[in-house]
């Protein structure tokens, strides 16, 4: 690294009856939190500052300032030698349009670093930072040094110690009002990996409070999701982390994680920032919103605010519709748990192809069936986030998954079909079906698709391969030991066996998705072996769709892209169970009467990629505000394993005709 030079612009607030109006709120420290890190406020917006790790440390021979005094400091990094209030003026304008955590509150004291030899201080500058209520009691332009690297330009927390001031990182503080998420979490800076979980409530609210960091921070960094903000969902192993499943049961009798799942170190690795664990149905089960018993079930955003989230990954796809200042939540799908809260809450969300990211530090529920995808409003940015995240060095073992390798070409080697099953549409709601047609008519207009309706129950119940030939065996049989023995054998034997233990023979407090199952598993139906049958009996099944249903051509990784709804079709489901009974709304995964499965089965049987696209919004009255609200109308789009960047692909070129759209966040995506 070149020699730097380091203008001190230390300004500290004093304010008196004959001074001008302040510009800023003055710091107000509010109290230590558990960890010895601090809680202060600036103004009305609430903050932490990781005062046990500071970002950076400069050295200093004398302030004016009281040692153990904190004042908020800006960090400006310039290659210019004259700082100027143009200058000045110039950045604090980038940072305050292009960030949400700083603030002119910040500019009680601004350190100017310049890569420049011998940089100095104009009187205009000085003259600007007056205007902001500051006096100036540390200056020159000697030579200073910090302790180690210089930290990233942006907002900090400057405290005085004897002959240095530290600067610690600070996260601003969002309420999570729709109470999606479990609890906040920043990175302690402790040089392990280890992170820290913010108090679920402060005094002043009743929310769940989730520190955001200055985007400014990642600005200088080139890596693909830095600064991204990243809510995770609480079946992932993070370092320092309590992982509960959802159950308070599994946290009261596992420690907090000593170690990261490799799939989310992967995306920190990339840059990306981890704001928290959000809330899932519990051990990832199915559960309707009024079966949850351990958690208060999340509210869904959209329309009257009183709609479903759906089940496992719940609160991700709720978070996602209802927060500006989160980018991206990640989540797994086994049997429809990314697909459905992607559904009912107007955002991208994926089942990726079987295999495509490792699940080593995920509490499990299907094993060789549980898969991570990730939701986002903007599809470009999720195009980009799924190309960064899902590479072949993070590919599961085939050992896992049964299935052949996989090969997943990024390619523009598109679809020629385009595949409308009957028994899964049209959608419910006769104006959903419309928004449908619209846009599969631009699809196919886009890329030169023929529209084939067709039959897929019948199209494998023909196969004369009597093995893959029946659909309800394939889901009650192969995929429903898949589905139950690894959970079973991971989690929920081991916390029976540890609750009996320490509570007199008694059976753990389970929500009633899983305490009957739990009760009654049976290991001689369900064990080792017959999970290893299992997967050759799956594999078998891939192996003929591959070739009959959705194949790779010369021209095509995948010949076709299948269209189904994993959602409502347009109608509202709700969060409470009576509201569902009118004609004009509808449960989640109901059988179509003339199908066998639900259409969320196909992909955990075939290993298949299954993307949830939001296309549309219609109106509806609701039963909850007596208003005319929206809700959003989304479309599966399937295609052949392997060919997930393909549809990526496909996904980039729609967004960019203006077929696809980012959604908004709040009571409508459009």
């Amino acid at each position: 690294m070149a020699a730097m030079s380091l203008v001190l612009l230390l300004t500290l607030c004093i304010t008196s009856i004959l001074s001008a109006p302040l510009k800023r709120n003055s710091y107000n420290y509010i109290q230590p939190l558990a960890n010895g890190d601090a809680q202060f406020d600036l103004g009305n917006r609430s903050y932490i500052a990781n005062v046990v790790n500071p970002k950076a440390v400069l050295d200093l021979s004398s302030s004016t300032l009281p040692i153990g005094s904190s004042v908020p400091v800006t960090v400006i990094s310039t290659t210019e030698s004259l700082i100027t209030q143009d200058l000045l003026q110039s950045v604090v304008a980038s940072y305050l349009q292009g960030d949400d955590v700083f603030s002119e509150d910040f500019l009680a004291a601004v350190l100017v670093s310049s890569a420049a030899t011998n940089a100095t201080v104009d009187a205009s500058a000085l003259a600007y930072l007056n205007s902001y209520e500051g006096q100036l009691f540390v200056s020159g332009s000697s030579p200073a040094s910090f302790q180690g690297s210089a930290p990233p330009s942006g907002p900090y927390l400057a405290t005085v110690k004897v002959g240095l001031i530290e600067l610690a990182s600070v996260y601003l503080l969002y309420a999570d009002s729709y109470r999606d998420f479990l609890y906040g979490a920043y990175d302690s800076n402790d040089g392990n990996g280890t992170f820290t979980s913010v108090p679920a409530y402060l005094a002043r609210y009743w929310n769940p409070m989730i520190p955001v960091p200055s985007r400014i921070y990642s600005w200088a960094d080139d890596r693909p999701l830095a600064g991204e903000r990243v809510a995770v969902k609480d079946l992932y192993d993070i370092k320092g982390l309590q992982t509960s499943g959802g159950s308070q049961a599994w946290a009261y009798v596992t420690p907090l994680a000593d170690g990261t799942a490799p799939s989310v170190q992967k995306l920190i690795d990339l840059g990306a920032v981890i704001v928290g664990k959000y809330k899932l149905a519990q051990f990832a089960s199915g559960a309707d919103p009024w079966q949850w018993q351990d958690e208060h079930y999340p509210f869904n955003p959209r329309g009257d605010g009183w709609l479903t989230c759906s089940a496992s990954s719940s609160g991700g796809g709720c978070s996602i519709a209802a927060y500006e200042w989160l980018d991206y939540a990640i989540g797994s799908d086994t049997g429809s748990s990314m697909r459905r809260p992607a559904a009912v809450s107007g955002v991208y969300g994926q089942r990726p192809s079987q295999g495509l990211m490792t699940l080593e530090r995920v509490m499990p529920l299907g094993g060789a069936t549980d898969t991570a995808g990730v939701f986002c409003r903007d599809p470009y940015k999720w195009i980009r986030f799924s190309k960064a995240w899902y590479t072949p060095d993070t590919y599961q073992s085939t050992n896992l998954t049964g299935l052949s390798p996989l090969v997943v070409p990024d390619s523009q080697a598109y679809p020629k079909r385009i595949l409308y099953p009957v028994e899964y549409l049209p959608l419910n709601n006769s104006a959903a079906e419309v928004v449908l047609q619209e846009f599969i008519s631009n699809m196919s207009s886009l890329f030169n698709m023929t529209v084939e309706k067709f039959n897929f129950t019948a199209t494998v119940q023909n196969a004369t391969d009597a093995r893959v030939s029946n659909l309800t065996y394939l889901t009650s049989g192969p995929l429903g030991v898949i589905n139950a023995w690894t959970q079973w054998d991971v989690v929920a034997k081991p916390l029976i066996t540890k609750w009996k233990e320490l509570f007199d023979g008694r059976f753990p407090p389970i929500d009633p998705a899983r305490r009957p199952g739990w009760v009654k598993f049976n290991e001689t139906l369900n064990n080792a072996a017959t999970y290893q049958t299992a997967l050759q009996a799956k594999n078998v099944a891939v192996e003929w769709y591959e070739q009959n249903l959705q194949f790779s051509t010369a021209e095509s990784c995948s010949e076709s892209v299948m269209l189904y709804d994993i959602g409502p079709g347009g109608k509202p489901s709700f969060r409470e169970q009576n509201l569902n009974e009118s004609p004009a709304a509808s449960y989640l995964a109901i059988k179509p009467p003339t199908a066998k499965i639900t259409g969320a089965n196909i992909c955990p049987i075939y290993g298949c990629a299954d993307f949830t696209i939001p296309i549309g919004q219609v109106p509806y009255f609701s039963n909850v505000t007596y208003h005319e609200e929206m809700v959003p109308v989304t479309i599966n789009m399937v295609v052949k394993r392997g060919c997930d960047f393909v549809l990526l692909n496909m996904i980039e070129k729609m967004a960019d005709a203006g077929i696809l759209k980012t959604v908004k966040t709040g009571r409508t995506p459009f």
